[in-house]
This record gives C-alpha cells, sequence and structure tokens, in this order.
C-alpha cells in the first residue's frame, strides 16, 4: 500500500505537470505540419495528441478528426493517402479523383518537405516567442563577467587571474556575461582555453586549462564539468537588468533558441566521445521531475523550461533516422537530387533501421530512468 501511495503522489506531482507541458510542445509541432500540409493542399485525415484508442474526438468541417489518444508521449498528422501514422508508405486505392488531388505522397517534393519541416520549425518559433516575451516583459539580467575571487592552486590562479579581471573572450569568442563563461568552461574539461581580460583597462590574454569535476545531480546522474577556479559574487546588487524593445528581444529569443541547441549537440558529442557519462541521459522518469522542481520556482523559469524543451524537441526531430522528420527530409534531399524517389526497398531497411536505433534509444533511456530512481530509493548510488 505504501508503494502505491507513493506511486499515486508521484503521477501527481510528476506526471501530470510534464503531460501538460509535452502536450502544449508536442500539439505545436503537430500544428506546424498541419498548417503547411493545408496550404500545401494536402488533405489531413487525422491529427492526434497521443497514441493508441481514443479517449475523446471530434470533425472539424474540413474532415479532419482531433483526436486525444490513451498514450500521451508524442501525436501525429495523418495525412489521407498515408498507410500508418509515421507516413511511412502510402495508398490511394479507393480514393475518388478529388482526393487523390489532396494525396500528401503526390505532391511536389518541395511541398512534402516543407511540411515535414514546418512541425521542427514550428518548435524553434515557441521557443523564440517564449524567450522574446520574457525579454520583454521581465528584461534580460546580465550578471557581468567580472572576477571576484580566485581559487588557490587552481588554473585560474596557476594563470594569473586576479581579482577584478573581466573576461570578453575565451578562444575569440566574445563573453557578454558570466554564464557565458560558466558555458564554454563547463564544457570545456581538460581543453586548454585562451582568456582575453581587461585589468585596468588593459587586454591581457591568460591561458587556462579547466579541471575535469565529476558530480552527480539531484536525479543520481554522473556528470562531468570544467571548472577553472573563477568566483563570482551572485547578490542581487551584481546583477543588471536591462530593458529591451521588440526587435533586441526577438533576436535575443533567436539567439537563446539557438544555445539550446548547441548546447544538445555539444552534451551528444560529449557522450558519443566518453567525455561525458552516458548515464545523464534521461526518458520521460526525468523530464517529469525536472518539470516539477522548475514548476516550484515560478512562471518565469517555467516558461524558459518548456521553450528549452520545445528547442530540443525540434531539434532531435530533424536527425536523419528514417521515422524521424530528418529522416523523411533526407530522403526527400535524395530524390531532389536524384529527380527520383528512393527505391521503396531503400526506404523499407531505412524505416526499419531507424525504427530500431529509436527503440533502442527508448529503452536505453527509461533503463536509466529506472535504475536512477533504485539508486535513490536504495540508496545505492
Amino acid at each position: 500500500m505504501d508503494f502505491l501511495a507513493t506511486l499515486a503522489t508521484w503521477i501527481w506531482q510528476y506526471g501530470i505537470m510534464f503531460l501538460l507541458v509535452l502536450t502544449l510542445v508536442v500539439f505545436i509541432h503537430e500544428l506546424g505540419h498541419f498548417l503547411v500540409a493545408r496550404w500545401c493542399g494536402v488533405t489531413v485525415k487525422a491529427f492526434s495528441i497521443g497514441f493508441g484508442p481514443e479517449i475523446y474526438g471530434f470533425y472539424d468541417k474540413h474532415g479532419t478528426r482531433w483526436r486525444f489518444a490513451w498514450i500521451p508521449l508524442g501525436g501525429y498528422v495523418k495525412f489521407i493517402d498515408d498507410d500508418n501514422a509515421s507516413s511511412q508508405g502510402s495508398s490511394t486505392k479507393g480514393l475518388t479523383a478529388s482526393e487523390r488531388a489532396g494525396a500528401f505522397h503526390s505532391k511536389p517534393v518541395s511541398s512534402r518537405a516543407a511540411v515535414v519541416a514546418a512541425g521542427p520549425i514550428a518548435n524553434f518559433l515557441l521557443a523564440t516567442v517564449l524567450y522574446a516575451a520574457l525579454n520583454m516583459t521581465v528584461g534580460v539580467r546580465v550578471l557581468p563577467a567580472l572576477v571576484d575571487g580566485v581559487v588557490p592552486n587552481s588554473p585560474a590562479a596557476q594563470a594569473g587571474f586576479q581579482p577584478g579581471d573581466q573576461v570578453v573572450a575565451i578562444n575569440n569568442t566574445a563573453i557578454e556575461k558570466f554564464e557565458d563563461l560558466q558555458r564554454i568552461v563547463g564544457s570545456s574539461a581538460g581543453e586548454p582555453l585562451a582568456f582575453t581580460i581587461e585589468r585596468n583597462g588593459e587586454k591581457l590574454t591568460l591561458n587556462a586549462t579547466p579541471n575535469v569535476d565529476e558530480q552527480r545531480d539531484a536525479f543520481g546522474r554522473t556528470f562531468r564539468r570544467g571548472l577553472i577556479g573563477i568566483q563570482r559574487t551572485m547578490s542581487a546588487d551584481k546583477v543588471r537588468t536591462v530593458d529591451v524593445g521588440i526587435p533586441q528581444a526577438i533576436l535575443l529569443g533567436v539567439g537563446e533558441t539557438y544555445g539550446n541547441i548547441s548546447q544538445t549537440i555539444a552534451g551528444l558529442w560529449d557522450i558519443v566521445t566518453r567525455r561525458q557519462s552516458a548515464e545523464q541521459m534521461g526518458g520521460p522518469i526525468m523530464m517529469a521531475e525536472v518539470t516539477a522542481k522548475v514548476a516550484e520556482l515560478g512562471w518565469e523559469p517555467m516558461l524558459r523550461w518548456i521553450a528549452f524543451i520545445s528547442a530540443n524537441i525540434g531539434f532531435l526531430n530533424l536527425l536523419p533516422i528514417p521515422v524521424l522528420d530528418g529522416g523523411h527530409l533526407l530522403f526527400y534531399g535524395y530524390e531532389a537530387v536524384r529527380r527520383k524517389p528512393a527505391s521503396e526497398r531503400m526506404q523499407q531497411m531505412g524505416f526499419q533501421v531507424g525504427l530500431a536505433v529509436l527503440m533502442m534509444l527508448v529503452v536505453f533511456v527509461n533503463f536509466n530512468d529506472i535504475m536512477n530512481v533504485w539508486r535513490r530509493i536504495t540508496g545505492t548510488g
């Protein structure tokens, strides 16, 4: 009974909030596909949030079935000639001449590519809009990259950093705020970095290699980060809030969305090159836990978290894996270059390989989730 009570509490505290966030992000993604499909003259048979048996649905005036299903981890837009929800294979058998005119697979490759790309683009737009709205309403908080202290015997101390130094660039990449410095140093453990600093009106170059610091996060996952030993006072009087206009807020929103994607790419590369532990890759359980913790911090962090999730779902869908949007775009690129579509056998093989890769990834991240929960329960990690 204690286990059931704990499970019920977890579902209420973590699961519901996560599903609301995921439903919003998935809806925007599928809405991108849907709107561009309609614009290209494609007949949409179904718009589904979730998979499996239907909970609730209705038809719009165009004959599209809008539905909510029992398995809420994703969604799809199904076209009139699709054999399945992933648009893998098509059939116009039994369709009238007017219905064939709305078939997705009979459209030019440019139209099909536009429909497929619209989903990830919609996610990027959602992230940008959320960031831009926050930039306009609460302003942009800036913590200058000033050095308030240097840890003795650290890489920073050995490089000659002094309190009062301001970091203006790392490896010729401009540093505007302390978060920029943390991001670059944190992802560069063991790599030599050239710091351009300002000291008493003079620019100097100091070279330091961040130490590798291995830690466990609040969810029991191991991660590595770079540290050089620079200390910064985080008191409120050190933070500047800058008001920005609409154009600058949008540009900053685009930059933050791009930064999210770049951070994800760097993280994946670190895992592939074994600089970071694959343990930190998590699935729905980890996402639900993070969502609940962020929600406790207030509406602003929550909106930033939604923007982060949206940007990354857009990016992950563009990976060149058949089954995902990126896989479809890969085949359309082949078709555009060769002036003919890939053979049915090639597409089927690609679909099977892509599905296998995707399923292995799903199993892996869920296994990580379960093992980390188990370690926390048993106190073994």
